[in-house]
């Protein structure tokens, strides 16, 4: 029997799968396909860390690690759903919700100091940040917006706010003293197993990292931001926030850089209320409380305190001597500073963006803001698309042209921040990257507490990546630009290898081109507003925020794309979008029993698993229902079935019964296959009859709060209840049968 393994994640995704894996279940079925689940959820990743401690009945399989196999070998279908990658606060909360639950799970240690307690750390940093990703991505992305959603995108343009000339919106990054200045690289000659030592000051060498293997070609990076340069330039920008009167923002990723960036975002924090820190930051320490969770981490905590209402005071006087800061929720006073995985770069900016350069800001209103992001890797891209907006308007939905991309990020490539090689310098120093001979690779001179970090590209993942961009020119003949920049020691690398590989294809009447991250932002940029697409090929960060930046703006959102991963042994794995408003989604249908979530990428996703799958398995109803699917989708989109916001209007649950009808619809057209159109004219017809009756039965449940069970780990009976409250629904799915 043929076979898809579909995901189990968190939050608005996961609640999504209650009702759409029914329906996926159960059109499978009549061409032969068996769906199965594997949860990669956060607190499912959390479980699978600890049998040790759990009881028979609570122990977890380590499902990531079993589709990390999987992802190896030819017969991998695996449609993966967005979860989350944990920040420290966020994998604090989900501990607590499973103790609660009754796990018995030890606490986070923060300072591990025994050996039980280091032992512990070292399972949750397994689970933090982007550690699914990686695993998973045996090969590189193919991401797109399907003809069908840029069609409906036309033809019904999302909003986008108007751009004044005198916008004073703009980005501050640094110009020295950060990752992209302090880069080193090289590429490796031969197999071996690296070392990353710290030699102090007086020649004591300790080992930060004891075996990095590596393979013969592949690029090793290593690089350092200074801190005591990060300290100026943020109380630089603090000032000129407030002397411009503008918003300050910090504009991060403390979820896939899991090490450097919360490090970072809690020097923000210091830096903003500098007195705060100098009366009270020792007391702070010794209570455990941490700038890099948080403002709201902090406020949370402090009661107990001797000094807590001083130091809530403090913070208060901090936020009215300081420029005015943007909010994540201004009606609840979160700051941008106050959880570091509330604002994600990839997320915020395009966000900002698409409302006229605005964020909102304390008095509930949108004005223009100071985003500052740090390093200055890829912040000119944000600059050029801003200054671009500033100069000639903001883009046009109904007329823009399209970025797709091609993304290296095949056996975890260039994973910044988000494993085992991120250190916090311990002393001044020398970190240096050592061979197993005893030469070193590369080093830099640092300071305590200055932020070191390495990463790894190998060769093979690069030759495919460079496959996958012609191929996609060649598909389209659209433009292909590698977004490399020369002057950055491993892109410089990159752009040797592009160069040595690109001559294995036919590139004969295709256009592509090696640009900067500014310069081909610029390009693209002119392009879309001719209403003209152009590939990006990027590394695995760029991919990160272009996925996100080009379809916000054309589409409105990032869950529309089409993201298809073809890995390298042959199997395929199909992503369905990003979830950066997962969160408020569940908050609305714990309140409210109306889950706004669109799972349009779903759709898009179990389509293109059909169709490898009927290329790889021969299984010709696979094929139809990849078609009928596509088709069904299109007539979805045209029919407005998504997901409304508010109460009274169709939901997610709506939505998934109108894709089943239209594809029910699609299937009982076909003419390739006669029993299975048979089969499915009868519920086309039991689901066109009842159709009144089915969406007042999804409509009624809805303006009362609902229990889940949990945020982290719901009860599975209550969501399903939540989730599948049409009995006429549910009845004709069950009754299907070839």
């Amino acid at each position: 029997m043929s076979k898809i393994i579909y995901t189990i994640t968190d939050e608005a995704p996961m609640l999504a799968t209650h009702s759409f894996l029914p329906v996926i279940a159960a059109y499978a079925s009549t061409a032969g396909v068996d769906v199965e689940t594997r949860d990669i959820s956060l607190a499912g990743r959390i479980i699978a860390q600890f049998p040790d401690r759990l009881t028979d009945e609570q122990r977890i399989d380590d499902a990531l690690a079993e589709l990390g196999d999987l992802a190896k070998t030819p017969e991998a279908n695996i449609i993966k759903l967005p979860n989350i990658s944990a920040s420290t606060p966020q994998l604090k909360a989900a501990v607590k919700e499973l103790q609660e639950q009754g796990y018995d799970l030890p606490d986070y240690p923060e300072s591990p100091t025994t050996e039980e307690e280091k032992e512990a750390r070292a399972r949750y940093d397994k689970v933090k940040g982007s550690a699914v990703n990686p695993v998973l991505r045996e090969g590189n992305s193919d991401r797109r917006a399907p003809a069908s959603v840029k069609q409906y995108a036309r033809r019904n343009p999302h909003s986008m706010g108007t751009w004044s000339p005198e916008s004073r919106t703009n980005v501050a990054t640094m110009g020295a003293d950060d990752f992209r200045h302090n880069e080193k690289s090289v590429v490796v000659d031969a197999e071996d197993t690296l070392r990353i030592e710290h030699v102090g000051a007086d020649g004591t060498v300790t080992v930060l990292k004891e075996s990095v293997p590596v393979l013969a070609g592949e690029v090793v990076d290593g690089t350092f931001m200074n801190v005591a340069a990060l300290r100026r330039f943020l109380t630089e920008q603090i000032a000129r926030a407030k002397a411009d009167d503008v918003l300050f923002s910090v504009h991060l990723k403390a979820t896939m850089m899991k090490v450097s960036d919360p490090i970072i975002f809690g020097h923000a924090v210091q830096a903003f209320f500098p007195t705060l820190f100098e009366q009270y930051g020792e007391q702070l320490a010794a209570a455990g409380i941490s700038p890099n969770d948080g403002l709201g981490a902090l406020l949370s905590s402090v009661s107990d305190l001797p000094d807590g209402a001083a130091i809530e005071a403090a913070v208060q006087q901090g936020l009215a001597d300081g420029p005015r800061m943007a909010m994540v929720d201004d009606t609840k006073g979160i700051t941008n500073l106050h959880v570091p995985s509330d604002v994600i770069i990839d997320a915020s900016m395009p966000a900002m963006i698409r409302t006229s350069g605005h964020m909102w800001g304390p008095d509930g209103e949108e004005h223009d803001c100071l985003a500052v992001i740090p390093d200055s890797s890829y912040a000119g891209v944000y600059q050029t698309v801003i200054d671009d907006c500033r100069a000639h308007g903001a883009f046009d939905p109904s007329t823009m042209g399209s970025v797709p991309n091609v993304g290296l990020m095949a056996r975890a490539a260039e994973e910044y921040g988000s494993h085992d090689k991120t250190f916090e310098a311990p002393a001044a120093g020398t970190i240096r990257v050592v061979d197993s001979a005893g030469t070193t690779l590369m080093e830099h001179e640092v300071e305590p507490g200055d932020i070191w970090r390495a990463c790894q590209t190998k060769d093979e993942p690069i030759r495919d990546w460079v496959k996958l961009a012609v191929t996609r020119a060649r598909a389209t003949g659209v433009p292909a630009v590698f977004w490399l920049d020369a002057e950055r020691a491993h892109d410089a690398h990159l752009i040797a290898k592009v160069e040595e590989y690109l001559p294995e294809h036919d590139t004969d009447g295709l256009t592509i081109e090696i640009m900067d991250p500014a310069a081909a932002t610029a390009y693209s940029l002119e392009r879309i507003r001719r209403g003209e697409d152009t590939i990006s090929v990027t590394g695995n960060v760029l991919r990160d925020y272009n996925t996100d930046l080009f379809p916000i703006l054309e589409l409105g959102t990032s869950a529309k794309m089409l993201s298809v991963v073809p890995l390298m042994n042959g199997g395929g794995l199909f992503e369905t979008g990003a979830g950066g408003s997962a969160p408020k989604h569940v908050q609305q249908l714990v309140k409210e029993n109306h889950l706004r979530w669109d799972s349009l990428g779903e759709f898009f996703a179990l389509a293109a698993s059909f169709e490898h799958l009927a290329e790889s398995a021969g299984n010709a109803r696979a094929r139809i229902l990849a078609d009928t699917l596509d088709r069904a989708t299109g007539t979805f989109l045209e029919e407005n079935k998504s997901p409304r916001r508010k109460v009274g209007e169709i939901d997610n649950r709506g939505s998934h019964f109108y894709l089943g009808l239209y594809w029910a619809q699609e299937l009982a057209r076909q003419s390739e296959d006669a029993e299975l159109a048979a089969a499915f004219a009868e519920l086309a017809q039991t689901l066109e009859g009842k159709e009144e009756q089915i969406s007042a039965e999804l409509l009624e449940v809805q303006g009362s709060p609902v229990d889940i069970g949990g945020y982290y780990r719901p009860d599975p009976e209550k969501a399903e209840q939540v989730m599948r409250p049409s009995a006429t629904f549910n009845e004709a799915l069950a009754a299907l049968s070839v």
